[in-house]
């Protein structure tokens, strides 16, 4: 039976998992959840899909996200895209590129997925995902040129 709106619901232990990684568009923003024991969101820019399990970031080396990862490589990436993405995607992290070619301030990192939690709803949809707006066109450049290298480090793994 389905609720209504309004209406309670038994609560759900588990969620509903997908089989492999849905496209997103290229400009979505995700939050990368590390644990140091307790845990830790931030946004990460334009998250790379690197495989039906794969996705691949860049992050500052400077981060204290980075710093929890590489002590706990267990994270959570939380992806609410455009054409209806919504999940969590859970697995393991790590760093493949230290510094990054063409990036020296940043360094990719590899989330190999182990459980894609489906979070679509029947009742919404989510059209655009988190955006925002870059005002500085040559972060915006930057930006790019990683994402370009992210792409280039998943093809040369696939």
């Amino acid at each position: 039976m389905v609720a209504r709106a309004g209406e309670r619901q038994q609560p759900a232990t588990e969620h509903p998992e997908l089989d492999v990684l849905p496209t997103w568009p290229l400009d979505t923003i995700a939050n990368l959840v590390t644990t140091d024991p307790s845990p830790h969101a931030i946004p990460v820019s334009w998250p790379v899909r690197a495989g039906d399990r794969q996705i691949l970031l860049s992050l500052k080396y400077d981060r204290g996200s980075l710093a929890r990862l590489r002590k706990r490589p267990d994270v959570a990436l939380l992806i609410l895209g455009g054409g209806n993405v919504a999940l969590c995607a859970r697995g393991r992290a790590r760093v493949i590129a230290d510094p990054m070619p063409g990036a020296e301030d940043y360094v990719a990192v590899a989330i190999d997925v182990e459980v894609i939690d489906d979070h679509r709803q029947s009742a919404f949809e989510v059209d655009h995902g988190i955006q925002r707006t870059v005002l500085d066109e040559p972060e915006l450049e930057y930006l790019r040129s990683r994402v370009a290298t992210l792409q280039e480090l998943a093809a040369q793994h696939n």
